[in-house]
């Protein structure tokens, strides 16, 4: 499985790190997202799709080893660009480069090749890069609207 992603994906990874600075961001708690490499290249793809490709493997008669991925890449800088510009930002006045955040052993790329998942098992990604980037911002302004409802109102039953 390459790269899987939607808004339950932990904080620490840096696809939800992004949507949630951008949500932060434009209400207003965060002026800044620090990064490290922007260029590293990712297979991102939408994971409950994974999960029903794993689904579908579990199906077969017989066991064999498939590649879940979207096949094409995307720089973190791009996750940024498309993140920011869905409400309407500009990524570069927000995102600071931190070399404390660069991985002492990155890999810079990383892109897999579904062929076989397309052909055995008739899957493959519907949900592209920029769906996916929506959907996540789109989460995690949700949630920040909803715990800052809390906060001003309480928990209501």
């Amino acid at each position: 499985l390459f790269n899987h992603e939607s808004p339950r994906r932990g904080e620490t990874f840096v696809t939800r790190k992004i949507s949630r600075a951008v949500a932060a961001i434009k209400h207003g708690l965060q002026k800044e997202l620090f990064l490290g490499n922007l260029e590293a290249k990712r297979d991102w793809g939408y994971a409950p799709e994974y999960v029903a490709g794993m689904w579908q493997m579990l199906q077969q008669d017989k066991g064999d080893d498939f590649v879940l991925a979207t096949n094409e890449t995307h720089t973190v800088r791009e996750f940024c660009e498309a993140a920011f510009a869905h409400v309407d930002l500009d990524w570069k006045e927000f995102v600071k480069h931190d070399s404390r955040y660069e991985r002492p052993a990155e890999v810079d790329i990383l892109i897999g090749n579904a062929t076989k998942a397309k052909k055995v098992l008739a899957w493959e990604p519907q949900t592209r890069f920029q769906e996916l980037v929506r959907l996540m911002v789109d989460a995690d302004i949700a949630l920040l609207d909803r715990e800052t409802a809390r906060e001003h109102l309480g928990d209501q039953p």
